[in-house]
């Protein structure tokens, strides 16, 4: 009788496996996180408007090269870096490119391959993601051109009648997919289902519906054999909606995530890095702090991956001139250290900006 073969695919292999995982290991070392700089062109022209200047490739070009030539010592605290397809393909004004630059600060360049949150028919206004179609050749070109890692973000929105049963499993089984053409072609995964802080819910209300978007999420990688040890997960932190009238402390919001997180992300994910979700640049500090200073158990490293809550200082102080250059990336390598101290429960505050206080919240937020 002719043995059977297994009823296990084995779709990466051993060597695949041991490259994800090291990758996944190096951005969650110690008190180092996650630069996003993966603003669409759309998005960052909303940046750019802020300090009046025009949303041109050169202008957009600029700022990338503030941010990634600034002192080495930022590789102290940031390990990767997500970019956007135009700025994968960018280079400084003397023409090294990017993704070199990066590794020569030892930052793993990283790419975001989704394009974007778009109706879910059906739905209460709910939405997906789209991107599938072509996904591989895309992860085949960024692996050849330097990246180690790609970032996918589904959006989930609070409100009485959602997030529905519909829009957990499509965007779970989008993240799956996903995740699952990212590994074949060599990419580490971040896996981005937020769950937007529109709203006037309470805590305990974001609490239950981001266990219940997590375990949707990981029943579909379970589902679709993701290998776990290397994946990262980029979820948000659990706060309450900015409509709602009751004020919690940076405990009480450590104390729902990491318990939220403990009954839903196995432990064989390699690590977690929190998106800001609109909070200011010293409350997300502040919070990640706390979150890692919470007794609970933390089986992942738990660090971040900030846009705009390492950025909006930057470009305050660097204004689109010439003579803020300097100054934008003195205020990147500050936020880049609070973080890094903070991704080990030691940030002891202090960490002044020009715009450090101020609310980064974005109704709706979408790239």
């Amino acid at each position: 009788m002719a043995k059977s073969k297994s009823r296990f695919a084995q779709y990466l292999t051993p060597a695949q496996e041991d490259e994800l995982r090291q990758i996944a290991r190096d951005i969650v070392a110690p008190g180092k996180g996650i630069l996003a700089a993966d603003e669409s062109v759309g998005t960052m022209g909303k940046r750019l408007e802020s300090i009046n200047l025009p949303n041109t490739e050169d202008n957009r070009r600029k700022y990338r090269e503030l941010l990634f030539t600034a002192d080495n010592s930022i590789s102290n605290n940031i390990s990767g870096v997500i970019l956007f397809d135009e700025t994968f393909r960018q280079s400084t004004a003397d023409g090294k490119p990017f993704v070199k630059v990066l590794q020569e600060k030892n930052i793993i360049p990283g790419i975001k391959v989704d394009k974007g949150v778009v109706p879910l028919a059906g739905s209460l206004n709910e939405c997906t993601t789209q991107g599938l179609d072509g996904l591989a050749e895309r992860c085949a070109e960024y692996k050849k051109g330097g990246c180690g890692f790609a970032k996918w973000r589904c959006v989930l929105k609070i409100s009485e009648f959602t997030p529905s049963y519909q829009a957990m499993l499509e965007n779970a089984n989008v993240l799956a997919r996903y995740a699952s053409i990212c590994q074949q072609n060599g990419l580490v995964p971040i896996v981005e289902p937020e769950v937007l802080p529109d709203g006037d819910h309470d805590l305990e209300t974001a609490q239950r519906v981001t266990e219940q978007v997590l375990a949707f999420t990981y029943k579909a990688l379970a589902d679709h054999n993701i290998f776990l040890e290397g994946t990262l997960l980029k979820p948000n932190m659990v706060t309450a909606g900015q409509g709602c009238t009751k004020k919690y402390t940076s405990e009480d919001i450590a104390r729902a995530t990491v318990t939220a997180l403990n009954r839903t992300v196995p432990a064989a994910v390699t690590g977690i890095t929190f998106l800001s979700g609109g909070q200011s640049e010293e409350d997300a500090t502040i919070n990640l702090n706390a979150i890692n200073q919470f007794a609970g158990r933390k089986p992942w490293p738990l660090t971040f991956s900030y846009g705009r809550a390492l950025q909006a200082s930057v470009l305050k102080a660097w204004a689109g001139t010439d003579s803020g250059f300097k100054a934008g990336q003195e205020e990147l390598l500050k936020r880049a250290r609070a973080n890094g101290a903070a991704a080990v429960g030691q940030y002891q505050g202090g960490g002044d900006g020009a715009a450090t206080g101020e609310s980064l919240f974005v109704a709706n937020h979408a790239y």
